[in-house]
């Protein structure tokens, strides 16, 4: 499952001394758009740091715990490290961070060539790449295994990489479990109190970070990492959220573009509520598939095989969950609302999980509401009662690049929208429109700037089912990154994500990064 995520209404720091005379980088020193001031070049105590690579340990709780991580099918052994880079490249002779990274590199004796790494970004904002990487590089990586070095990693706030840290685990379920759907005035003060508290506990634990790790920072990290790494260009692969950061990675540093590949793309022209109003119609596109599915198994849900009846259900489910939480065998919490609607989201991701979805509404159906509940708590990344930081990521990293801040009023006013779109999840993700109107620092910008003249071709990737970022975000991210830099592609299927999923498009894909063959523009995989 990617790790593409909306902000619940509520996406270690060492000194370095550096050397006094800092060498330039490959990339010389650019001025943003908005006028800001020439960022200075990377110390060469940086640019040109030797990674102590070594055997990785079990993920950490931050990076959501789990065993060790196996060998790749054909036997290479995961390797991890730590990169240093600045907290704040605008002073990039201050403090800095650690950047956790993991890689399988690639058999000097392949025979094949080995034309440098290949670094991965699975999305988020907040997902950790290190411990990613290890679960989903199976069988279909290992013919890219052979020409590259195999790389992810933490972005900055994410994980071992300074993670942002919030509340406990204890006041994370209880604030997870809140109203997050408010009816009147009353529960309106307790959501918006509870931000505020959310964000404060942000702000007292990590508030020395979370004005540095926006989009434009973690993509200056990449190109940090490029250099380290020991490569001419950057050769990325970046899967929901991490096409939004490749977007950024381009129009910073276009003549550093290697082979580049967009799945599951974001759309680099809308702000942060109209993004989560195509989530909204995305998602009940997605619900609609999967009860036109339900009526075609031997059990289903509900009774009959109109999926109007099924959508009803699903929404009388919700309305008696406001008032009434159902119990769930052998765990003192109960399913709220908010946490079966999310759920519910949550196995709308991929048509792989639709079965887990029937099974648990047949539970809840019955009174029990463990399996919602598990689904849930998959979103949240709660591990034996223990969350790793996937969530207060997911809000800084959002609320650093996004400088929009919603009222009360301001979703008043877009929830007919909402509603609209979706009379399942309209109210849920309407009310996420508050995610950042506490927080402590400001935002970047209301949408990304992605266009990257003089950059190499990006293949960027549309499902025609993806819920989470609906098909018209990768046209759309094809003509921002410029002509002659976006290649778009089609799939037509169901789910977020493509590569490894659709033969058609694998094909493709490891044609380009392999091969270098670039594909006709608008190709179509069914």
């Amino acid at each position: 499952m990617s790790h593409h995520r909306s902000s619940r209404a509520a996406i270690g720091l060492v000194s370095l001394a550096v050397l006094a005379a800092a060498t330039l980088t490959a990339c010389d020193p650019e001025v943003e758009d908005d006028g800001a001031a020439a960022i200075p070049a990377v110390p060469a105590a940086l640019s040109e740091q030797k990674l102590d690579w070594a055997a990785c340990p079990a993920p950490s709780a931050a990076q959501g715990g789990g065993e060790k991580p196996e060998d790749l099918p054909d036997g290479t052994k995961w390797q991890c490290a730590t990169m240093k880079a600045p907290l704040d490249y605008a002073k990039p002779d201050g403090r800095t961070i650690d950047i956790a990274l993991v890689r399988a590199k690639t058999a000097e004796d392949s025979g094949e060539g080995r034309i440098g790494s290949l670094v991965f970004n699975f999305g988020g904002p907040g997902g950790a790449g290190v411990p990613t990487l290890p679960v989903l590089a199976g069988e279909e990586y290992l013919e890219l295994h052979k020409r590259y070095d195999l790389v992810s990693f933490d972005p900055r706030g994410v994980g071992n990489s300074a993670g942002v840290q919030c509340l406990d685990d204890k006041a994370m379920d209880a604030w997870l479990a809140q109203d997050s759907t408010p009816d009147d005035a009353a529960e309106e003060k307790a959501l918006t109190v509870g931000g505020s508290l959310y964000a404060r506990a942000c702000k007292s634990k990590s508030g020395g970070v979370l004005e540095h790790v926006g989009t434009q920072e973690a993509a200056r990290d990449l190109d940090l990492m490029r250099q380290v790494l020991g490569d001419d260009k950057l050769n990325y692969f970046g899967i929901s959220y991490g096409t939004q950061l490749g977007g950024v990675y381009a129009h910073l540093f276009p003549k550093n573009v290697g082979r580049t590949v967009f799945d599951a793309v974001v759309d680099p022209t809308e702000g942060f509520a109209a993004n989560l109003l195509d989530q909204t119609e995305g998602f009940e596109s997605a619900l609609q598939n999967f009860l036109e599915d339900c009526v075609k198994q031997d059990e289903c849900f509900f009774e009959g095989k109109d999926p109007a009846r099924g959508e009803k259900e699903i929404t009388e489910l919700l309305e008696s969950l406001d008032t009434k939480p159902l119990p769930v065998e052998d765990d003192d919490r109960v399913l709220t609302q908010g946490q079966a609607g999310m759920g519910i989201l949550t196995a709308l991701y991929s048509q792989d999980i639709w079965s887990w979805l029937n099974r648990a509404l047949q539970a809840a159906e019955k009174g029990e509401g463990g399996g919602l509940l598990w689904l849930s708590d998959m979103y949240a990344e709660r591990n034996d009662g223990v969350y790793s930081n996937s969530g207060p990521a997911n809000t800084a990293v959002n609320c650093a690049d996004s400088k929009d801040r919603f009222t009360v009023e301001d979703v008043h006013q877009q929830l007919p929208e909402f509603r609209k779109a979706s009379s399942v999840f309209g109210d849920m993700l309407a009310w996420m429109l508050l995610a950042c109107t506490d927080w402590p620092v400001g935002g970047h910008a209301s949408t990304v700037d992605v266009k990257a003249d003089g950059a190499g071709p990006v293949l960027v990737i549309g499902n025609t089912g993806d819920p989470a970022t609906p098909y018209e975000g990768a046209e759309k991210m094809a003509d921002a990154l410029g002509e002659g830099v976006g290649v778009h592609l089609t799939v037509e299927g169901e789910g977020h994500g493509t590569y490894g999923v659709n033969k058609c498009l694998t094909e493709i894909v490891d044609k380009y990064l392999l091969d270098g063959t670039v594909p006709k523009n608008d190709t179509v995989c069914s």
